[in-house]
């Protein structure tokens, strides 16, 4: 039987997972990179070709190497925890090279469309139509996975701020922006307190007369650094953690989370304190962002009423004058133009798709989304099992269920959203990270069985309950199963250590074998209670 042929569309973090979860699964894949190199959103370039998704120069993620990284494929241990765009980028490329994934990609090759064969009820295949250098290529496949992510697209709206088509200043969106270097001695507003706009006033802070940051509703900023010196989200991303967050529910929860970052600084203290509770809004993180507050180079304002020529008026009636640039940190909005037949609808950056991966409505599930979340944690370990999980369904070892089902789930899982987080397109696409990696190892059959290894290796038991959820968790058993994965897991406090060291420094043993012992016992007992609770 001839394998299947898959169309990947993208050669991101989530169009490289996906290149080489089809070789894993016995697929011939083709992956179409429009661009002449991999990377995709990660690749930092100052003129970007036009539609390719862009950042700035300076950028480091705010996912830890241990949470971000592919399961079968742990990042150098001399990698620092929080890495520079350049060295994520260094990492695909390693990744690639070492499951020999360049060979499938395309490059320079645009998708000009995607729609479904005269026979597709029956066949379930794919008329691809690709363009390289002005030349169109026709070809069919027997699945799709697009891997175009979704910080493509930048949402301006201007019809929200009156007079901005005066504002004799600059303007421009996020997007645009690089580098600080074109900033010094200017009085710069940025509008949206995300990730982005966090960064953007920082940075050009250094070097601005006066930045000022505008934002609707403030927000809760997360630092990168954790208790006791480790990353912030190896410490939010366990089981028990989760485990804790259900028996208290998201209002104790989102109590605890609110109580350890006012302890770094009050919010409503440095006028960023929003209305919503922790867990109702993608956090901000930002380990910079009050220490330029509170030496006065950023001045939190609330939302911009409207522009003059050269001011700024906010909606609690105060005025910023000489204003000389406004920037724009409003979000992306997210489309898929190439997919014909309306194969998938966008409205406002809704989507229907059945576990944020497949559309419901096809007769045969031959198209699959991949990538299309925004969790509290790192995509590319989710696009991964996504990957996994599609190449099986694809491979028919994999039913989905019938439409209707498909269907009140997706309108079930909307609701929740809706009701969880505040009403805004940068909360459409959402999902916690643990419960998201744990569905999609249930879909594929890789979930670890916690029973299981309480009896057969309680010591790795332990570790996956209350360490850090990592991707290399889900190559301990099922399909796909890595004989390291034992070894990588517990050596990850190992790997986080590693780049920190740089400096021989004697350690304390007073006490640790009590203080050890103590919290083995303590361990156990949780562990008893939890495993009852599942």
């Amino acid at each position: 039987m001839a394998r299947l042929r898959i169309a990947v569309i993208g050669a991101g973090a989530s169009g490289l997972a996906s290149i080489k979860s089809c070789l894993e699964a016995g697929l011939d894949p083709v992956c179409f990179e429009r661009t002449g190199d991999l990377g995709g959103l990660w690749r930092f370039q100052e003129n970007p070709e036009q539609g390719r998704a862009s950042i700035y120069q300076s950028v480091v993620i705010n996912t830890s190497k241990e949470m971000m990284c592919f399961s079968d494929f742990p990042i150098p241990d001399h990698f620092p925890n929080f890495m520079h765009n350049s060295q994520v980028l260094e990492y695909f490329r390693m990744y690639a090279k070492e499951f020999d994934l360049l060979k499938y990609i395309r490059f320079k090759t645009a998708v000009c469309s995607v729609k479904r064969q005269p026979d597709f009820c029956t066949s379930g295949q794919w008329e691809v139509v690709t363009e390289c250098e002005g030349t169109e290529q026709v070809e069919v496949f027997d699945g799709v996975m697009v891997c175009t992510g979704h910080h493509t697209d930048a949402h301006l709206p201007l019809d929200s701020f009156p007079g901005i088509e005066r504002f004799q200043g600059q303007y421009f969106h996020s997007r645009d922006y690089k580098n600080p270097a074109g900033f010094k001695g200017k009085r710069v507003i940025i509008i949206g307190i995300g990730n982005s706009g966090g960064d953007l006033a920082v940075e050009i802070s250094h070097t601005a007369k006066q930045v000022f940051l505008s934002t609707r509703r403030g927000t809760w900023v997360l630092n990168r650094v954790g208790q006791n010196g480790y990353p912030f989200d190896m410490e939010v991303s366990s089981r028990f953690w989760q485990f804790l967050s259900k028996m208290c529910g998201p209002s104790l929860s989102s109590s605890y989370l609110e109580r350890r970052m006012n302890q770094r600084f009050d919010h409503e203290m440095f006028g960023l304190k929003p209305k919503h509770r922790a867990l109702s809004q993608h956090p901000t993180v930002n380990d910079e962002l009050p220490n330029r507050i509170i030496s006065g180079l950023v001045k939190v304002k609330g939302n911009v009423k409207e522009f003059t020529e050269t001011a700024a008026i906010f909606e609690d009636g105060s005025r910023e004058e000489d204003i000389d640039v406004v920037i724009f940190a409003t979000g992306y909005s997210f489309a898929f133009p190439f997919l014909k037949d309306d194969s998938v609808k966008v409205v406002k950056n809704k989507v229907s798709l059945y576990k944020k991966v497949f559309p419901p409505h096809l007769e045969k599930p031959t198209l699959a989304i991949i990538g299309l979340i925004q969790p509290l944690g790192a995509i590319m370990p989710i696009a991964e099992l996504q990957a996994r999980w599609v190449t099986q369904v694809f491979k028919g070892l994999k039913k989905l269920p019938p439409k209707s089902e498909m269907m009140a789930e997706i309108i079930k899982a909307q609701e929740e959203m809706a009701k969880r987080y505040v009403d805004s397109q940068r909360h459409t696409i959402q999902g916690d990270y643990i419960d998201t990696m744990e569905e999609m190892a249930e879909c594929v059959g890789v979930r670890p069985d916690l029973w299981s290894l309480a009896f057969t290796d309680p010591r790795l038991a332990l570790k996956v309950l209350f360490g850090p959820c990592t991707p290399v968790q889900y190559r301990l058993q099922g399909p796909g199963k890595w004989d390291r994965a034992r070894e990588t897991i517990l050596t990850t406090d190992d790997r986080v250590r590693k780049p920190l060291m740089t400096r021989a420094v004697e350690r304390s043993h007073s006490s640790s074998s009590v203080i050890t012992m103590s919290r083995f016992i303590l361990a156990v007992l949780l562990f008893a209670v939890i495993m009852a609770y599942f």
